[in-house]
């Protein structure tokens, strides 16, 4: 999760957050090339009295600033097209989860289980216990098994939500009558925090979402203990 004054994203834990941290490097570094030659052109016209009109009026020039953007735009668009295909792709969902949302909280049912599914509510600041983070603890966690494909099914009863774990490189829309998915899959184990990410009212700052991931052995005793 993010921690006070962090500048960055957060640490990933799935395959396509990583892809997304990776992409998010690469484009900063294109913009950052531009804008340091941007700045060394403008103090260079600034600072030099003199004119080289040959270089002014020059359809070389003309011909490298129209193609030379196109280039970077290329640069930029492949890998960002690339990720948007992988974050769409299912294949073989080991596990499938359904997401509800309501006014302010979530429900959670596990479809391939006969009678599993529960809602997950904000722990009060006043029953919070020591450790425990405002405005983020639930009293139910979602908890999943890692290194296993998950999809989520992801809907609403009411207004629209945005089911969102910034860790886990996963925002989707909670629209009422429809029906949206999305895939995730952790690498490593752990407490994974998000919150509603669509202004859905007077207390959508208080739905967070939190995720257990955990060896498929602890997720089969969590499980045969809830049904």
């Amino acid at each position: 999760m993010a921690y006070p004054f962090q500048l960055g994203l957060q640490d990933a834990t799935s395959p396509v957050m990583e892809e997304l941290l990776q992409f998010h490097d690469h484009a900063l570094m294109i913009v950052f090339l531009i804008s340091s030659l941007v700045l060394y052109i403008i103090t260079l016209m600034l600072t030099t009295k003199l004119t080289h009109t040959n270089t002014m009026d020059a359809q070389e020039v003309e011909t490298i600033w129209t193609i030379l953007p196109a280039i970077i735009l290329i640069t930029i668009a492949l890998p960002s097209l690339r990720i948007l295909y992988m974050m769409d792709e299912i294949n073989n969902p080991s596990l499938t989860v359904k997401t509800m949302g309501h006014q302010w909280y979530w429900s959670y049912e596990y479809t391939d289980y006969e009678d599993l599914n529960f809602d997950s509510y904000m722990i009060p600041t006043s029953d919070l216990k020591p450790g425990e983070l405002r405005l983020l603890e639930v009293d139910n966690r979602m908890v999943l098994p890692m290194q296993m494909t998950i999809r989520m099914l992801v809907s609403s009863e009411d207004v629209l939500h945005s089911w969102a774990v910034p860790s886990l490189g996963l925002k989707t829309d909670a629209i009422p009558g429809r029906l949206n998915q999305t895939t995730l899959m952790s690498t490593r184990p752990g407490l994974f925090y998000g919150q509603c990410s669509e202004i859905c009212g007077s207390n959508h700052s208080f739905m967070p979402i939190v995720l257990e991931l955990v060896p498929l052995e602890n997720f089969e005793k969590w499980s045969a203990s809830m049904l």
